[in-house]
């Protein structure tokens, strides 16, 4: 019998109880600043039909959705030999069903479907997986967590300042310096006008948003290749030069560039108005107005944000914008959103890298009872449930072996107390408590020993 070596899919991971420990420190932190700022929690299913997540993330958003095979004979009725049969035509024919891309999509169809039982603005957080068929690297998954902050209903820009005073918080409390990066999208449609290219905004952000991956010279090239031609592209060139101006003159010289544009120029006014509430707000986080920022999902269409670690070798670790039209694709007009994504799976790299997750997160079992014989038991757990109740996490070991095995059990799992409730501890009413750290032990009587585990 050959047996098969286990293994799990590239771009996916098992998590120790460690890592789980880490990751959770990374949930519960997002989440209570969530809370504080009002935002409620939803879950969607893990897969949606596919017509609710095709067309919505672009080109290539649409290449990496995972697509689930529809059950039973899924090939009948389906010609093969058909020549007009395209990859995507071929998909929509064999599956009716895909794994959620993102959580913004799917909150947009939530939305449209419960519109009758939540009141607008509805501000939601939702902390949950996403999958693409991405190629596997560093800091890129092929499952992996987002933890997105939505309030959809309203158009005040109040709600962009709110999603950067969150931003803020978030990363203090992670002490991870970051910079978050402003743009709008009606500045690029309003680039894409002056340049003589309006019908090719999408293009122009599909590829403007590689500039950090790529370089200037192979986003010119693929502006290009896409049809943009080369005068359009000569004009863009003076774009990439508003590097080192501070926030206040790159809106100057995009008042000026913009000046002929009516929806640039609109860009340029809801990007003032954002920076003013921020002034207001005594961030620690740098905001900084980049205009090559486009973000390459189609259903942005005012601000858009991106945040980056300033000492750590990594991507954006959060991202998000304004999207006006997203639920009006499943028929509910007139509902502008705005949202901001963390990526859970990049923050912890970087926390990971930088050193910075809190040591005592890794050490929740404060105190092992030993377990010294039948006899014993009965008084070790008496002082177990003691220790719970008092809201310390505690353990006993469950057999009855050598103390040595014991003792080594808890330095294995880094607990910093054992708990010896034998005989004479049992006949003085007392139980010993000894500091793995230090090897120190003393006699100590029930209430005592909960306080001195507090």
């Amino acid at each position: 019998m050959n047996i098969v070596k286990p293994s799990i899919p590239k771009g996916t991971r098992d998590f120790t109880p460690a890592e789980m420990m880490r990751r959770n420190y990374i949930f519960d932190t997002i989440r209570s600043v969530f809370y504080r700022h009002a935002y409620l929690p939803i879950e969607t299913p893990s897969m949606e039909n596919l017509s609710t997540l095709m067309g919505k993330y672009g080109e290539e958003g649409d290449r990496l959705l995972f697509k689930i095979l529809n059950s039973g004979d899924f090939t009948q009725g389906v010609n093969f030999n058909d020549p007009d049969m395209s990859v995507n035509k071929l998909a929509t024919k064999l599956c009716e069903k895909g794994l959620r891309y993102d959580l913004t999509v799917p909150f947009a169809r939530f939305v449209v479907q419960h519109q009758n039982e939540i009141s607008f603005p509805f501000k939601r957080y939702q902390i949950q997986p996403v999958w693409r068929a991405d190629r596997p690297q560093k800091g890129r998954y092929r499952e992996f967590y987002q933890c997105d902050a939505d309030i959809i209903g309203s158009t005040s820009l109040i709600n962009e300042a709110e999603l950067i005073e969150i931003t803020d918080e978030i990363f203090s409390k992670f002490g991870i310096a970051v910079v978050m990066k402003i743009n709008n999208r009606k500045i690029l449609s309003g680039i894409a006008e002056v340049i003589g290219a309006p019908e090719q905004v999408t293009d122009l952000c599909v590829a403007m948003d590689k500039l950090d991956k790529i370089g200037q010279e192979a986003v010119c090239a693929e502006m290009l290749e896409r049809g943009i031609c080369q005068e359009a592209v000569e004009k863009l060139k003076p774009v990439f030069c508003f590097g080192g101006q501070s926030n206040s003159e790159k809106l100057a010289s995009l008042s000026t560039l913009l000046a002929n544009s009516e929806i640039g120029m609109k860009g340029v006014e809801e990007l003032t108005t954002v920076l003013d509430y921020v002034k207001d707000m005594e961030l620690t986080t740098e905001v900084e107005i980049d205009i090559t920022l486009a973000r390459g999902l189609n259903y942005y269409t005012g601000a858009i944000f991106e945040v980056k670690a300033k000492d750590a070798a990594m991507g954006s670790i959060s991202g998000g914008g304004r999207y006006d039209n997203l639920t009006g694709i499943f028929g509910l007009k007139n509902m502008s959103g705005v949202g901001i994504s963390y990526g859970a799976e990049r923050i912890y790299d970087v926390l990971n890298e930088l050193n910075l997750f809190p040591d005592e997160i890794l050490n929740p079992v404060k105190a092992l009872f030993i377990n010294f014989s039948d006899d014993d038991e009965p008084y070790a757990l008496q002082g177990l449930r003691a220790v719970r109740k008092a809201g310390i996490a505690a353990e006993i070991y469950p057999d009855h072996v050598k103390i040595g095995k014991q003792m080594t059990y808890a330095n294995n799992k880094s607990i910093p107390f054992v708990i010896m409730a034998g005989e004479n501890e049992r006949n003085n009413k007392t139980f010993t408590l000894k500091d793995m750290n230090t090897g120190s032990q003393e006699a100590l009587q029930l209430d005592a020993l909960i306080e001195r585990l507090k």
